[in-house]
């Protein structure tokens, strides 16, 4: 019986493979000799991989460490093994059965005496999207683990807390020495670093020094290292020698020894990282397991918080100069007011204009008009980086100047006029207030807005050209 015959009497896609263990106990590399009508494309992966031929070398075609290390185990122990894993927003339960050698067929090149020949038959099967019942055939302790998971997930209301609880859960099961949630937000090109105590910006910002690449850097790497695989699981680190050297060396640094890292993603697209070092290498088939189905509960969570965030920041944030608007100012009004926001001492509160601004609109258009509008924005941010900025109105803007002195306020001010008189286009008008010990903070804000007006008046006194409002 030859390897093609035989193969096609298998329903379902299905492929052949077979692997040696040498004289000296080592593993060679796996071969692929055959694989069904329903699942041919698999050879049409690469299309600069050569021509099939019984024995070919399978990862000309992919490249996968979970896929191996289950066809060698089933393969080896004569066990059947079951899996059930999201691959790139695709559902596979596959099937791994051994298989003795019953075949006619004689190999391409001569063993080495004592060599010995295991073949695994991985059938397919998949879907876009989840079925219960195939998560369920896991053993009873991935099964509570997962429930562990799940339920710390909601336990809490703070996204940040409930990551920190999860993270404390996998470390203990995996019996890691360390343990994080990376969460990544392409759109926004951001990162969040999360081991158990919670956010942690000082590890990343380390890294990334360390390392010489941003955070989200960091994260394309690690995408690349997983080589189109959803998760690596290495007793050592010599495949990330290999693949990134980078990161290699600033694992050795620290001490790691081996590696957890599975991708986790929201309708294909990535949403974040579980990663995992120096873990329990006696507990890595629960952990796969275990990982695996964490990753599929752990996306629709972040997915959710990153776009509740993205709802947030737009309820709050002025989309053309990326600063507060008048719905976050009124809501930092409110938190003083109802003491919810620790009363400051001493608050310097400044109204500013933006002069002309009507003038550029009605002369050379809104878009005109949006760009002095930012590099206005652009102004008063360098000069109050450390302060409460919102975007007001179309041309007014109000700034909160906590704990400042009188002196620093009236500074401040001076700074920002001088930086707009050294551009060609940008001018303001601006009124502003000191206060200290008891205020009514309403009262000041209306107060900085009446000099405000005091200072454009003189403005178009001096510069009635600019004034589209006679």
């Amino acid at each position: 019986m030859n390897y093609q015959s035989w193969i096609e009497g298998i329903n379902g896609k299905a492929s052949l493979y077979s692997f040696d263990i040498l004289p000296d106990g080592k593993y060679s590399e796996i071969r692929l000799m055959a694989v069904n009508r329903e699942s041919e494309g698999m050879v049409l992966m690469n299309p600069d991989a050569p021509m099939f031929y019984p024995g070919i070398p399978y990862r000309v075609y992919w490249m996968d460490l979970n896929f191996e290390s289950f066809v060698y185990k089933c393969a080896e122990t004569l066990e059947p093994l079951y899996s059930y894993v999201n691959a790139r927003g695709v559902w596979l339960k596959g099937f791994y059965i051994p298989i003795s050698d019953i075949w006619d067929e004689e190999p391409h090149e001569p063993k080495p005496e004592g060599t010995r020949t295991f073949y695994c038959l991985y059938v397919v099967h998949f879907t876009m999207q989840a079925k219960t019942e195939s998560m369920t055939h896991r053993p009873i302790e991935v099964t509570n683990a997962v429930l562990d998971i799940g339920i710390k997930l909601h336990e809490s209301k703070d996204f940040y807390q409930s990551m920190g609880d999860v993270v404390a859960t996998i470390m203990e099961f995996c019996g890691a020495e360390m343990c994080s949630i990376y969460t990544v937000d392409k759109a926004a090109q951001e990162c969040t670093f999360i081991n158990r105590d919670g956010v942690q910006d000082q590890i990343k910002n380390n890294l990334s020094m360390e390392m010489g690449r941003t955070p989200i850097e960091i994260a394309e790497e690690w995408e690349k290292d997983l080589a189109l695989s959803d998760g690596l699981i290495l007793d050592d680190l010599s495949v990330i020698e290999e693949r990134d050297p980078v990161w290699y060396q600033s694992m050795r640094q620290h001490n790691i020894h081996n590696i957890v890292l599975y991708a986790i993603r929201h309708n294909q697209t990535l949403v974040g990282f579980i990663w995992g070092a120096n873990y329990d290498v006696s507990r890595r088939e629960q952990i796969k397991e275990t990982l695996e189905l964490t990753t599929f509960l752990l996306a629709a969570v972040i997915a959710n918080h990153q776009l509740l965030s993205k709802l947030e920041i737009k309820s709050t944030v002025d989309s053309l100069t990326q600063i507060g608007n008048r719905n976050a100012m009124a809501e930092y009004i409110l938190e003083i007011e109802n003491g919810h926001t620790e009363r400051l001492k001493n608050l310097g509160v400044v109204f500013i204009d933006l002069n002309g601004l009507k003038k550029i609109n009605d002369k050379e258009g809104h878009s005109a008009g949006d760009n002095l509008l930012i590099r206005a924005s652009s102004i008063i941010r360098a000069v109050y980086s450390e302060d409460h900025i919102f975007r007001a109105g179309g041309d007014e803007f109000v700034i909160f100047c906590p704990d400042t002195t009188e002196e620093e306020a009236d500074e401040k001010v001076l700074q920002l006029k001088k930086m707009a008189e050294a551009t060609s286009d940008v001018s303001f008008a601006v009124g502003s207030v000191f206060s200290t010990g008891e205020y009514d903070i309403n009262y000041i804000v209306k107060t900085a807005d009446e000099r405000m007006y005091q200072d454009k008046k003189a403005f178009y006194k001096s510069n009635p050209e600019k004034n589209q409002r006679n």
